[in-house]
């Protein structure tokens, strides 16, 4: 086997995982589960409250 037939081999076994990754990832089961993690962003539990001297040392 030469340097080409593995580049050519290797190549198409590179594609074939990703095309199986994008397939898993755009799968309708995890539709659902990436939704709410990408809003997880936005559910803080608590406000953010700051002071006008919280953090300042003297």
């Amino acid at each position: 086997m030469d340097i080409i037939t593995f580049q050519s081999v290797w190549t198409v076994t590179v594609f074939a995982c990703f095309i199986g990754i994008v397939w898993w990832a755009y799968g309708k089961n995890r539709k659902s589960r990436f939704d709410e993690d990408a809003n997880l962003v936005f559910a803080d539990d608590e406000p953010a409250t700051s002071s006008k001297n919280e953090g300042v040392t003297k």
